[in-house]
């Protein structure tokens, strides 16, 4: 009997130390655009709220600062070439995933 609860906590530690490590990428900030890879037309390539001349990012505001945040965008702006920097427009909450709930919406501008 003193085995089996001693497996059961051995089970328990290891599972809780295998979602603390997942759970460190969680709190990273991301470009909320994902590819659609079988879309024809360029106006289906990307599915998500983030288009090449407007980047939304998804971060934590307690994790996260917004210098970080604006980098994002800014390379997004660069990389597709719609922009040199970009602009926030406008930002949501409770709008992205459970431990990057906040949405922000930026603008590419020359």
């Amino acid at each position: 009997m003193e085995f089996s609860k001693l497996s059961r906590v051995k089970l328990l530690n290891l599972l809780t130390l295998v979602s603390l490590l997942s759970s460190c990428s969680l709190f990273e900030p991301f470009v909320d655009r994902r590819r659609n890879a079988g879309a024809a037309n360029p106006a289906e390539l990307y599915v998500g709220r983030s288009t090449p001349e407007k980047p939304a990012v998804c971060y934590n505001i307690l994790t996260t600062n917004y210098t970080e945040v604006k980098k994002l965008a800014d390379e997004e702006c660069l990389k597709h070439k719609t922009g040199t920097h970009a602009v926030p427009v406008k930002q949501t909450q409770f709008t992205c995933r459970l431990f990057l709930p906040t949405h922000i919406y930026f603008k590419c501008e020359k």
